[in-house]
Order: C-alpha cells, then sequence, then structure tokens
C-alpha cells in the first residue's frame, strides 16, 4: 500500500485495510481478518438489504483510490452492490440507495447515485468475477472495472472523506475484499502513471511570476546559496565559473565554517567551540542556548570518548585558518582522543569532507545526503551499540573530570529557556548504566544526534555575516512540502501527484 499511495500519513489518515466490525447491519457476517463477507439474513424483502463500511475513509492524499472484491457466490439472486458510502449512511440498504451512498449492483448492472432509481452502466455481474471501484480524488469521478477491464465514468463530483462498502440481500452471497493487500487484476498503477504526467505538465505550464527575476537567474542563485550555505567551496567555486554567478561568502570563510561543521560531525565538539569562539568571537557569548546545546552534546560525546577536556589548539593554527589556502589546513591537538573514533564518524558519512580544503582533489564535491534538521538517521553503528574502552567512565580520572563539567553545566542552565534544560536532563541520565551503549537511553550516543547542533551552529555563524541562515532552495522545498499537507487537509487530490520527490 506503501508503493499505492506513497504520499499518504497513515499517523494522519489511515487507509481501509479491512470492513469495519462495527459500521455494519445485523445480518453481514465477517470472517478471514474481515476482509471475506456473507450475507446471513433472510433476504425475502429490500428491507433485509445490509451493508458494511471499510475501517476507514480514503484519504485524499492517494490521489486515486482502488479496491476490488471477488463474488465468492453470488447467492439466490444475487442482489450485490459494490461502491462508495459517507459515514452517516444507513447500512440497512445497499449502496447508492440513499444519499452520500453510490453503488454498482450485480443484478442488472445499473449504477445507483443517491437514489433508489438505478442508470444502465455495466454488465452484471455473477460468481467468479471481480469487480473494482476507483475514486479519483482529483475530480470527484468514480469508475468500475470488471474482470480487469475498465467499464467507465460511473459517478462525478463525489464528496470527500467517502469509505468502501459493499451491500448484499439474498442468502449465499460472499465476497472477498481486496485492499492492496494483494496485487490488483485492473491496471491502477497504469492509470495512477497518467494522472501524475497530468500533473507534472499542469505544473510545467504554470507561469513564472516575472517580479522576482528571470526564471533561470532566481533557480541558479538558490543552488549557489545552497552550495555556500553548506561550505562546499569546490562545487560553489565550479558552479560560479559555469553561470557566472557570485559566490555571497569569502572562499575562506566558507572553509572555515565547514571546518567547524567537520569537528562536530566527528563528534569533537569541544574543539569546534573553541574555533568558533577564536574565529567568530561574539557568536556564542551572544547566544547562550547555541553554547548550551553544543555543550550538552560535548558531555554525550565525552561520555562515548569521542571528545575530551584536554583542548589544546595551537595559537598559530586558530591565527592561520583565516588565511589558508585551499590546500591547507588548520590543525588543533585533542588529548587522548582515540581516532578510531574520528574514522568511525567519517566512515558512517556524518563527516563533511565536500568542498574540503584539506585534501585536495579534482573532482567536485558532492552532497551525499540533503542536510536538513527532520532528516534521516545515519546508520546505526557497531561503536555505538558495544561499550568502548575508550569511554570516559572507564577512567575513574576522567569520569571525576565529567562530574566537574556536569556541574558547569548545571550553572549555565539557570540562563536558558527551560525547554531546554530537559536535554540537560537527558544527558544526565547516560550516567545511570555501568554501560551506556546498552541502555534504554543508547540513542543519544548516535552519531546522528551530532546534526540538528552541527546545523544550528553553522545557521548561526551565517546569520552574523548577514547571510540566509537557512537556504532559500531548503526553504522552498520545506515550503512545497507544507503545501502539500495543506493540500491533503483541503481535501485536493493533486497532492498525490505534486510531490517534487515523487514525480519522474
Amino acid at each position: 500500500l506503501k508503493i499505492l499511495y506513497p504520499a499518504v500519513d497513515e499517523e494522519d489518515t489511515p487507509l481501509p485495510r479491512a470492513w469495519s466490525t462495527k459500521d455494519k447491519f445485523n445480518y453481514i457476517g465477517l470472517s478471514q481478518n474481515n476482509l471475506r463477507v456473507h450475507y446471513k439474513g433472510h433476504g425475502k424483502t429490500h428491507k433485509d438489504a445490509s451493508s458494511v463500511r471499510a475501517t476507514h475513509p480514503i484519504p485524499s492524499s492517494c490521489g486515486l483510490y482502488y479496491f476490488e472484491v471477488k463474488i465468492v457466490s453470488k447467492g439466490r439472486d444475487g442482489y450485490m452492490g459494490v461502491g462508495l458510502c459517507a459515514q452517516d449512511v444507513n447500512m440497512n440498504r445497499l449502496p447508492g440507495w440513499d444519499k452520500h451512498s453510490y453503488g454498482y449492483h450485480g443484478d442488472d448492472g445499473h449504477s445507483f447515485c443517491s437514489s433508489g432509481t438505478g442508470q444502465a452502466y455495466g454488465p452484471t455481474f455473477t460468481t467468479g468475477d471481480v469487480i473494482g471501484c476507483g475514486l479519483n480524488l482529483i475530480d470527484g469521478s468514480c469508475f468500475y472495472t470488471k474482470n480487469g477491464h475498465h467499464l467507465g465514468v460511473a459517478f462525478q463530483d463525489l464528496p470527500p472523506n467517502l469509505y468502501p462498502t459493499v451491500g448484499l440481500q439474498t442468502p449465499g452471497e460472499v465476497i472477498d475484499a481486496n485492499f492492496g493487500q494483494e496485487p490488483f487484476l485492473f491496471d491502477v498503477e497504469g492509470e495512477m502513471r497518467e494522472l501524475r504526467r497530468r500533473t507534472r505538465n499542469l505544473i510545467s505550464n504554470l507561469s513564472w511570476p516575472k517580479k522576482h527575476g528571470e526564471q533561470q537567474t532566481v533557480l541558479q542563485k538558490m543552488v549557489s546559496s545552497y552550495l555556500v550555505h553548506h561550505g562546499y567551496s569546490q562545487t560553489a567555486e565550479t558552479f560560479a565559473r559555469c553561470t557566472g554567478e557570485e559566490i555571497s561568502e569569502e572562499l575562506t570563510s566558507m572553509r572555515n565554517r565547514q571546518q567547524i561543521q567537520k569537528l562536530v560531525l566527528d563528534g569533537r565538539i569541544g574543539e569546534a567551540i573553541a574555533t568558533t569562539q577564536q574565529l567568530y568571537p561574539g557568536i556564542l557569548r551572544n547566544n547562550v542556548d547555541l553554547l548550551f546545546r553544543l555543550k550538552v552534546r560535548q558531555f554525550i560525546e565525552m561520555v562515548s570518548g569521542a571528545d575530551t577536556l584536554e583542548i589544546q589548539p595551537r595559537p598559530e593554527d586558530a591565527s592561520a585558518a583565516g588565511q589558508r589556502d585551499q590546500d591547507g589546513a588548520a590543525s588543533m591537538e585533542v588529548e587522548a582522543r582515540s581516532e578510531d573514533n574520528q574514522n568511525q564518524a567519517m566512515n558512517n558519512g556524518n563527516n563533511i569532507s565536500n568542498g574540503n580544503c584539506e585534501t585536495p582533489s579534482d573532482s567536485m564535491d558532492v552532497d551525499s545526503r540533503f542536510t536538513d534538521t527532520d532528516s534521516n538517521p545515519a546508520p546505526e553503528s557497531e561503536e555505538t551499540t558495544e561499550a568502548k574502552p575508550s569511554s570516559i567512565l572507564a577512567n575513574p580520572a576522567k569520569f571525576e573530570a565529567l562530574i566537574k563539567f556536569g556541574r558547569g553545566l548545571q550553572e549555565l542552565a539557570q540562563q536558558v529557556e527551560k525547554e531546554d534544560v530537559v536535554i540537560l536532563q537527558e544527558a544526565f541520565s547516560l550516567l545511570a548504566y555501568s554501560d551506556p551503549w546498552n541502555s534504554p537511553v543508547a540513542g543519544q550516543l548516535d552519531v546522528s544526534g551530532r546534526e540538528a547542533v552541527c546545523y544550528t551552529l553553522n545557521s548561526a555563524i551565517l546569520e552574523s555575516k548577514n547571510l540566509p541562515g537557512r537556504p532559500p532552495l531548503e526553504i522552498s522545498v520545506a515550503h512545497s512540502r507544507h503545501l502539500l499537507k495543506l493540500m491533503a487537509n483541503k481535501d485536493l487530490g493533486a497532492c498525490a501527484f505534486a510531490d517534487p520527490e515523487l514525480i519522474n
């Protein structure tokens, strides 16, 4: 179902997956995981008709929703209906007979649209036939299929929040439902491809607002600002040469930021703080909340052994950092830092090597992950799930220093917002376990936790230089995602085919 409906967030809008045990009339029986429906009434008159609804309404973010039912047995008379209905429709009726109810009936092949009077629509159906029902959530139309063949549009302008439904009326009638748990007989994916193509063409044909400048120029500036933001200096230089765009930040400053990001993503938070204070004095002094978050992350890295209190930056390195060329690199010493920990972070893809001024290369740097605060966590490594010999908890003297460091954090916590203090309490909980990596709070030691604080620090540095704290390209993508959610909330089915990540 996730393949069929990738835009659906089932935490907010669950998909129909079975028939409801509550929304049915008494003469309906359910079995086989509530996918089989059988009639157990007398079936003497239309008053004995019984229907059942699915467990959930159809989410608009499906774009196109489809389900199939197999007629296991037509029973005595084959008075069966397949269709859609609203939540308040009476279940003591066949689909289509009441307001906001729509059905295709097997005994006469008629379609019923909120009325007891049917219209000629398709062929009759009986035992062994597979009947499909599709709802186009873009234009509100409904179609049916029989044994994999499209029968045409049956209804138009249907309201949102409809449920799949079936109705039976005479003894012996049995149907099985397929809500996507098995392959469909009809090629619904082909229908979806066509709707996706139409939506893509509609987007492509939208006129560009001239007040923002020429389209190509605006897009080039967005790409350039993204490369600058993340410190991809080599790619930014190459892109500038190809497009004629000016780089909005000096290359030395970009490399300085990249070096700081690399330190954070390697877990060397103490070095990152020291380097930031030397190269960008005032940023952390004026942003206590950011300094606090960095210190808390340093505490976590000290527990893991990736960081230590004994940071001794060489003065000449700090002064040279702002003057080095592309082939140069600032050097910082960290006593008792395990080289394995650094390599582990790098091997997990959490270092920023793109545009790295320390390693000259003729190849262009590439963004290995779309940096965002809600990006997917890095894969869990073996070192984050095993007790490390280099852990500060294994060294009594360093453990004492860690406790002292924690007391200093408690004092700093008096200057930050209350909600920020929670992360310090969570970090302190690591000390309650002799082996934090095999504890309920082990997730804090995962290297992916460095990414958010790295992003925040990088944005703060940029804002101090009057540059955007978040690149316009990321803002545009986030804006598009939010608009798609708003479209889904407003029952605009086109949102299913407008996601830029899903359009090929």
